[in-house]
């Protein structure tokens, strides 16, 4: 690589460790170019991205940023999977290593905090920021329903009170 292209390298990784969210490390030794693809394909899926650069060159990008932490986590052939979505790349990072036993999860970083394998884990198993904008919208609509339908029931009651009376009076 010239210097040119490093320095580039180098400032477009700063940037994307910048504003992400979280960032996973991994080895990926041993994997195909398929498999790569199909990994690349699932982050994008999920609205994370992966990116594979010269170890060297990502801890310089990573100086100035909130994940500086992953540094020492960058040995041998790894891949940096990021997302502004907490959720999105440990979840399709997880899922991916449970199919592929040659990618291996290290560690990663969430804003300051470092985390181990556990972390990461831990991280892909809670809800994804879709699914709790979800819960919460039902949450605040099932109230909101709840009285609708009790606003309802004492008319309902009253109708079908009337309706057995006039049934009656129509046997009688």
């Amino acid at each position: 690589m010239e210097r040119a292209a490093k320095k580039e390298a180098v400032e477009q990784l700063n940037g994307v460790f910048k504003t992400t969210g979280v960032a996973i490390v991994a080895q990926y030794s041993g994997l195909t170019v398929a498999q790569m693809q199909k990994l690349r394909m699932q982050m994008k899926q999920a609205g994370a991205s992966v990116k594979v650069s010269k170890n060297r060159l990502a801890k310089i990008a990573l100086e100035g940023t909130d994940v500086v932490n992953i540094g020492p986590m960058l040995k041998g052939p790894t891949v940096i999977a990021t997302s502004n979505d907490p959720v999105a790349a440990p979840k399709v990072a997880v899922e991916f290593a449970k199919a592929n036993e040659k990618f291996v999860i290290v560690g990663g970083s969430m804003g300051k905090t470092v985390l181990n394998v556990d972390g990461v884990k831990a991280l892909a198993s809670l809800p994804s920021l879709d699914e709790l904008r979800g819960k919460i919208v039902g949450l605040i609509v099932a109230p909101a329903t709840k009285l609708a339908q009790l606003a309802n029931a004492p008319a309902g009651k009253l109708a079908r009170v009337i309706q057995a009376h006039a049934s009656k009076g129509e046997a009688a």
